[in-house]
């Protein structure tokens, strides 16, 4: 503001923030009703009123009335009625003679709340008692005796004090009074003396300091029972199978019972097998048969054997005489399997079989019938042969077979009703040993000596296979054939798994086994490379997928043969080449120094080589004494090429007849290399100042030429 007089200013800032957020609802539990109070108190019940407490947000949906029995049951606080949540009263039903204290529960959505304090104590009077005791029954623990018992009553449904019972009976149809008796702090009564077995109408009644309880209810009970008297008669017997046979009885009286028919028991047993070989006879066998029925099916009976049997009666105490026995005999059936079938020798072209009976012929054997058929190498079967063998024979010996080929045999026993089940085994027949390297050696099952061949087979087998799954987890026969360039390992293997590992390792050494694949159908396998003149030992084994051993063969054995040591020739070989082309080049090289030493140290005309290259243009040169050396003469001598000519004109004399004042001993340079004076065949050498420029002249081409000739 600014006026004439004065002026004020003011400065306001208002700022703007988010209105808080509303506050989230929270759901909880009620708190627990207070304020109980018991009102309009009657004999039988109180009226009960209560203030609830806040509802958290949550309606509450009911109210939960619960009591306590101080007098009964102190501590324990049991349910006795629900209202609706909308009421905060209610009319409470009690018995007599108890002390009651009440507290209230609130329950809404959420959960109950806590208890509510206790409402003051409330005591009802005491009364007569309003039930009877229930689960009454009369039953006989001996023949003459009956035993009543029931279930008692609570402390509030007593309604008083001293609660005891009074137990009523009398037999029933009998024109009698009531026999009564009152017992307390018990839940039976044994009645003595009694008829076996007969009916009883019985009854218990609570009686307490204020009087009896309503009317008993009357229930239907038993003395005690005895054994039946009677055995059952008529008995028939009618065979339907060689195993399964039904019999049929004559029911026992009812006044022989004396109880209560619980059924009919057969009792048999095997008396002894039709067959000499099982004479034996056999534990008894019990089929019960429960209730009224009068016949019964007993299975699983023993083909060609005789069996006896009795029927009896049994009832609630136990069972009566049996009937007379009574035998029957099962007709012959199908034999049992061949106790055992083993391979006891193997050969290049024959197999020796041996086997037992079985333990149950199931009537006279006529004959066993012996199959086989070979197996490939991808386990399929090839043609089935048959063999039947007499039924007093153990043993066959199967001929012309073909060698190194894995068979398998079925045996069978048969009687006049048919075939029974067959026991399998496998075997190979032997490698050809003119193919064979070394001796073979066989682990597994071990031969015995082979007994006389009965039933020679000559029939051929043809490659006509059929898919079948192999025989179980075994190795038969391991056979080896060594050679010096390795081992030829066979084997028979009857097992699932073709997963195989062949695995060797030198005899009596510490090393790991060398693990080489194999698949078992193959039924051998080469092992290369092993090291001459050393042993080694040879196994079979199937592995899991951790390489744990699943099964193994026995160790073999083998020993890989020497290599005798060949005849060296030593011309051939390097070493002894080498040293003569060194003593050759050095015997050459020897050659060429002595050639070149001897040409040296011979004679040769120098004069003649010289004049041959000796220049025209040069005139011959006089001596001090007006004559001419022996290079004066009237050819003309010309430098060769590349020489060097003084700048005088004259020509340098050749190097030649110095060429010892370069290398002999002589400093004076007058002898030649083979001792003569140079003057036989120049002038005389002469020694100016020109021998000084000569020195540092480089030497002609001729001198070089005459200096290396």
């Amino acid at each position: 503001m600014n006026t004439t007089l004065d002026q004020d200013s003011a400065t306001a800032i208002l700022t703007i923030v988010d209105a808080p957020p509303t506050p989230a609802i929270v759901y909880e539990r009620p708190d627990p009703p207070a304020d109980l109070e018991l009102t309009d108190p009657q004999s039988r019940s109180v009226q009960l009123t209560w203030t609830p407490g806040d509802e958290h947000n949550s309606p509450i949906e009911r109210f939960l009335i619960q009591y306590e029995d101080s007098l009964h049951e102190p501590d324990v606080w049991l349910n006795l009625t629900d209202v609706p949540g909308s009421k905060t009263t209610a009319l409470l039903s009690l018995s007599p003679f108890a002390h009651y204290s009440f507290r209230v529960l609130a329950l809404n959505h959420v959960g109950p709340s806590r208890p509510s304090e206790p409402s003051r104590q409330y005591r009802t009077e005491g009364a007569a008692p309003d039930e009877n005791p229930s689960g009454v029954e009369g039953v006989g623990a001996v023949h003459n005796n009956m035993v009543i018992s029931w279930k008692p009553l609570s402390g509030l449904q007593a309604n008083g004090p001293d609660l005891q019972y009074k137990v009523i009976w009398r037999q029933k149809g009998v024109e009698t009074d009531w026999s009564s008796v009152t017992v307390s702090n018990v839940s039976k009564f044994v009645v003595s003396g009694t008829p076996t077995f007969v009916p009883y109408d019985i009854k218990v009644q609570a009686v307490n300091k204020f009087g009896s309880g309503p009317e008993p209810e009357v229930f239907l009970g038993y003395s005690g029972e005895d054994f039946p008297t009677a055995a059952p008669g008529n008995i028939q017997v009618q065979i339907l199978n060689s195993s399964l046979a039904e019999v049929q009885w004559d029911p026992v009286p009812p006044e022989t019972l004396r109880g209560r028919l619980q059924g009919y028991k057969v009792t048999y047993w095997k008396e002894r097998s039709l067959n000499k070989h099982h004479p034996h006879p056999e534990e008894q066998q019990v089929l019960s048969f429960s209730g009224n029925k009068t016949q019964g099916r007993l299975p699983g009976l023993r083909p060609y054997s005789l069996y006896v049997l009795n029927v009896q009666a049994f009832s609630g105490r136990g069972g009566g005489p049996p009937s007379t026995d009574v035998q029957l005999e099962t007709p012959e059936g199908v034999p049992g399997l061949p106790a055992r079938l083993k391979v006891t020798s193997v050969n290049l072209d024959s197999i020796t079989l041996e086997w037992e009976p079985p333990y149950e012929h199931n009537g006279p054997l006529t004959s066993y019938t012996l199959k086989y058929q070979p197996i490939n190498n991808t386990n399929h079967l090839g043609p089935l042969e048959e063999v039947s063998v007499e039924p007093n024979e153990t043993t066959v010996t199967l001929l012309n077979l073909k060698y190194a080929t894995h068979y398998k045999f079925y045996l069978n026993a048969n009687t006049a009703k048919g075939p029974g089940p067959a026991r399998t085994d496998e075997a190979f027949t032997i490698m050809d040993e003119a193919l064979m390297g070394q001796p073979t050696v066989a682990v597994g099952k071990g031969p015995t000596e082979p007994p006389q061949p009965i039933s020679p087979v000559t029939k051929s087998l043809r490659p006509n296979f059929n898919k079948v799954p192999t025989a179980g987890p075994t190795f038969g026969n391991v056979n080896s054939s060594v050679r010096e360039t390795g081992a030829m390992i066979s084997w028979e293997y009857w097992g699932p798994d073709k997963s195989m590992f062949v695995e060797y390792v030198v005899e009596n050494s510490k090393e790991e086994w060398t693990r080489e694949p194999v698949n078992g159908s193959q039924a051998s396998y080469q092992i290369k490379d092993l090291k001459p003149g050393t042993s080694y030992k040879v196994r079979l084994v199937t592995r899991d997928q951790s390489s744990a051993i699943v099964h193994k063969s026995e160790e073999l054995s083998i020993a890989v043969p020497a290599i005798a040591s060949p005849q060296v020739d030593i011309a051939t070989q390097g070493w002894f080449i080498g040293l003569m082309c060194a003593i050759a080049l050095l015997i050459l090289v020897l050659l060429i120094v002595c050639f070149i030493k001897r040409n040296k140290g011979g004679k040769y005309p120098v004069k003649e080589k010289e004049d041959a290259h000796a220049d025209p243009e040069i005139q011959p040169m006089k001596e001090d004494d007006g004559t001419f050396g022996e290079y004066s003469d009237t050819e003309d001598h010309k430098p060769l090429k590349g020489s060097r000519t003084p700048s005088n004109g004259t020509v340098k004399k050749d190097d030649s007849d110095d060429s010892l004042v370069d290398y002999g001993e002589g400093g004076d340079g007058q002898f030649n290399e083979d001792g003569s004076f140079i003057g036989q065949y120049s002038g005389k050498k002469e020694k100016d100042t020109a021998e000084g420029n000569e020195s540092s002249e480089a030497p002609s081409p001729v001198n070089a030429m005459n200096s290396f000739v």
